[in-house]
This record gives structure tokens, sequence and C-alpha cells, in this order.
């Protein structure tokens, strides 16, 4: 059973939704450590709160702060690292040592709007399509290969930047537990810079159907 550690920096509801999945076995795979960079991330009471180890790495150099949580998740053995909501920027030297083995779930149909605010500045660029993606964390941010993305129509209604940013998280929270679940039955993996699933390179993410009237 794969063996995954969550970096987190929030309240945490999409480590929430792996830890249900985890346990309803739709994930076969075990949350072994959640670790943050803020002692005070809810998200560390969550694990707690399931009986996962959770620790705060509160070292305010990042290249060092990376070193710690690095040695951290490799006494524990992690096969993947899940960033479910991690709001710093990962070392190279971090992410080169995992290379493949790091899934990051973004608040945007990247490659548009990397970084951050995306909910605010696709509503300031009047965009009509909106939706989050889960991709292969690289040395680029949020530019790794991209496995699966959902998207919304952006009612009239969404003129409130909470407002949107409640209705893509319901799409983060189906799609990422997805992606955990092909990587830890060997069904994802990164090779030759694309990502590529049941043996298939996907040049373009898979896309995820839903009904929109529950969205």
């Amino acid at each position: 059973m794969t063996a995954i550690g969550v970096l987190v920096s929030g309240n945490g509801s999409n480590l929430q939704v792996l830890i249900d999945a985890t346990r309803a076995g739709r994930i076969r795979g075990r949350i072994v450590c959640v670790l943050s960079h803020r002692a005070d991330a809810g998200a560390l009471e969550r694990a707690r709160a399931a009986g996962i180890e959770a620790h705060a790495v509160e070292e305010p150099d990042r290249a060092a702060r990376d070193r710690a949580m690095a040695d951290f998740l490799d006494r524990r053995d992690i096969e993947l690292v899940c960033l479910a909501g991690y709001m710093r920027v990962l070392t190279a030297e971090f992410i080169d040592a995992r290379a493949g083995h790091i899934l990051n779930i973004h608040p945007s149909l990247l490659p548009a709007y990397p970084g951050e605010h995306t909910h605010r500045r696709v509503l300031a660029a009047g965009e009509a399509e909106h939706g989050p993606t889960v991709h292969f964390a690289t040395e680029v941010l949020d530019q790794g290969p991209r496995i699966i993305q959902a998207s919304l129509r952006v009612r009239d209604g969404d003129y409130s930047e909470p407002g949107l940013r409640e209705r893509v998280q319901r799409l983060e929270h189906r799609i990422f537990p997805l992606a955990v679940e092909w990587f830890c039955i060997g069904a994802l993996r990164m090779a030759d810079g694309a990502a590529w699933l049941h043996g298939e390179r996907l040049d373009e993410p898979v896309f995820y159907r839903y009904a929109e009237g529950r969205i």
C-alpha cells in the first residue's frame, strides 16, 4: 500500500477528502503523515483527529525548511507527496529528489492562472469557465504535467470570490482523490516530461465530467 505524505497550509478540506477516501478504500494508499509550515494550520488538527502523525516545520528559511521536511518524509519511506493547499514554493532540491512522486491540486485551469489569487483574477478577467487541475509538481511553479481537470461555468452570480472558490473546491474534492488513486495503483506516472495514465501519454489532461446542477 502506497505510503502518502501530505503538505498543507490551511484548513485542510482537500486533506479531509483524502483521509475519507483512504478510509473508504477509494484510495489504495495510507496517509502516514501530514506536515505544515504553520503550527496553527487547521489541517494538522484534522490529521490528528484521524490518528495521523502531524507536525509543523516552522523554519523561516525555505531551504532549511524543505531539508527538514525531506528528512521527515524519507525516514517514513513516503512514496507519494500530496500538496493539498500547500502555499509555499518548494525548492528544486526537494522536488528533484521526488520527481514524479509529487501531486499538486491547483485552483485554475492550468496553464492559465498559475500562482495565487486565481479566483479573483478569473473574475476580474471575465472568464466564462473556471476549475481546478491536478498535476505533477516540477521546478516550474504550477506548470508540471497536467493529469486531470474539471471545469464549471462562471455564473453571473459568481461576483464574489468566496462563492466561486467554494464551487471550485467541490470539484477539487472530486478530482484529487482520483489522481491519487491512479498513482497508488500504478496507473499514473511521470516520464519524458509528461503524465502517463494506463500506459498512454496525456498530451491533454483527463477531463472530469459532472452534473452542473450539483456544483
